[in-house]
């Protein structure tokens, strides 16, 4: 008998407390939309609207971000394990539902990152066809995309990935979730893909699991990535000051 899942409000957000494959059981039984805040989008909660409402029209997050787990593990007593999007996918895999022809959808950021991860999907069993793969446009801050919705809703799938950019790929997640006829289970994992497939630097396992995929990130591209971590510092005012309380306005 599985165990009943449980959740802990952090910043208003609700995130899955346990291993990855309990937080994929818990989507894959009925659907829904699932987040994968980072640090650096985090900090923003009280004065990005769009952000803010997609994270909380999501039926859970899971804690990503290192820095957010050691700051709350620091600041409260009811302690939540670390669960990279990257050690997700990773499971995600290797669910046979996730394998079988037709049961999966993707959005990618360009045709390159496309090629590359596809290319990396099929050598790892995950039957994906062309029809299955969707270029995502330049998105502006209110997300509409009939072409998406027609083609999802042509194919059917079980499980929609989003590998686009955060910030956007969380909005665009609530929107299909919001649209669809149907309930699938939507996975807003970024570029945990890229990390896989060779698209962006590859992260070890045991890097992964000490919470060192920023650290992999700057030195691969240090013009690009040290600002956004360093950025990133001010989320621990945020926690701080509102806990496990949704922030609204500036600080």
């Amino acid at each position: 008998m599985s165990s009943t899942p449980q959740f802990q409000q952090i910043l208003g957000v609700r995130f899955f407390v346990g291993d990855a494959q309990g937080a994929i059981d818990e989507v894959s039984q009925c659907g829904g939309l699932v987040v994968v805040p980072a640090a650096p989008a985090l900090k923003n909660l009280a004065v990005d609207k769009g952000y803010r409402e997609a994270l909380l029209g999501a039926d859970f997050a899971i804690a990503d971000s290192a820095f957010m787990v050691l700051l709350w593990n620091l600041i409260d007593r009811n302690r939540i394990p670390k669960l990279s999007g990257l050690k997700y996918l990773r499971a995600l895999v290797q669910e046979p539902d996730f394998k079988a022809s037709g049961s999966t959808f993707w959005v990618m950021p360009t045709a390159v990152s496309a090629q590359r991860n596809i290319s990396w999907l099929r050598e790892n069993g995950v039957n994906v066809a062309n029809e299955d793969v969707y270029l995502a446009p330049l998105y502006g801050q209110t997300i509409s995309d009939e072409e998406l919705l027609g083609r999802i809703e042509e194919r059917r799938p079980r499980h929609i990935v989003l590998g686009v950019g955060g910030g956007t790929q969380e909005r665009l997640g609530l929107y299909l979730k919001q649209q669809l006829s149907y309930r699938p289970a939507i996975h807003c994992i970024g570029a945990a893909i890229a990390f896989l497939s060779g698209d962006q630097v590859r992260i070890p396992v045991w890097a992964d699991t000490l919470g060192l995929g920023w650290f992999y990130r700057t030195v691969a591209d240090p013009k690009r990535f040290f600002p956004r971590y360093w950025d990133a510092r001010h989320l621990a005012r945020l926690l701080l000051k509102y806990r496990d309380r949704l922030p609204i306005g500036s600080l």
